[in-house]
């Protein structure tokens, strides 16, 4: 199977939440170091679910559905066939609202079920913003990323969470490397999310084991770690 290089790249409280609202004034100065270990990777994409997109960059803005003229064939759609860098949305249901495609000059393509409606895909259509389909109902992870592969050329893949996406990807044996910021705060707080999460109605596969390939000591006490996944 062809699929992007899958990087998941992330920053958690020492016991392991992911949850940084809970984190305070103390956010400020980590986010720096996280963006900039971001960028010292060659990627051309990055993926978020859809919580983290609506609460770090969609605002939670609605989408304004339109009636399409006939029935829309489920199959994958490019807005921009120019488009190098791309920000990733996995929106099985067809949720998110836009007001462009694209965000910080990555062009935005959306992963869905084929249980979205027409008048969505009318929506994504007039704004331009590509889309592809991984499943009548639940998503399929190892398709999403073979068409994201051979659809759009992506060859590297930064997966950035929520941990219930991570997990997800995980546990099917897609993530290939492990980049985790390690924060130097405790956070504690119950159910909180961590860097992981797998869902109940999927079958838990055995752990993933980790080969360490380098440690560095950032500033403001942040300890970088990556690893290699399925090293054995």
């Amino acid at each position: 199977m062809n699929k992007p290089y899958v990087i998941c790249h992330m920053a958690s409280s020492v016991d392991g939440r992911i949850i940084a609202e809970n984190w305070g004034d103390k956010l400020d100065q980590f986010g720096g170091l996280y963006e900039d270990c971001h960028n010292s990777f060659d990627s051309q994409a990055w993926m978020v679910g859809r919580v983290t997109m609506e609460k770090d960059f969609t605002a939670g803005k609605r989408p304004e559905p339109i009636k399409p003229e006939k029935p829309i064939v489920r199959k994958p759609f490019i807005g921009d066939a120019k488009a190098t860098s791309f920000a990733v949305a996995v929106d099985a249901k067809g949720k998110l609202g836009w007001d462009e495609n694209e965000i910080d000059g990555d062009h935005i393509i959306e992963i869905l079920s084929e249980s979205v409606s027409d008048d969505y895909l009318q929506y994504l259509q007039n704004k331009k913003i590509s889309y592809v389909f991984a499943g009548k109902q639940d998503l399929d992870f190892t398709l999403a990323l073979s068409q994201l592969h051979d659809v759009f050329n992506i060859k590297t893949l930064m997966l950035e969470g929520g941990g219930t996406i991570n997990g997800s990807l995980l546990n099917a044996g897609l993530i290939d490397e492990l980049s985790i910021l390690i924060l130097p705060i405790t956070d504690g707080t119950p159910q909180a999310a961590t860097t992981f999460e797998v869902t109940g109605n999927l079958l838990k596969n055995s752990p993933r084991s980790l080969k360490l390939l380098d440690v560095q000591k950032l500033k403001h006490d942040v300890l970088w770690l990556t690893y290699r996944v399925n090293a054995d």
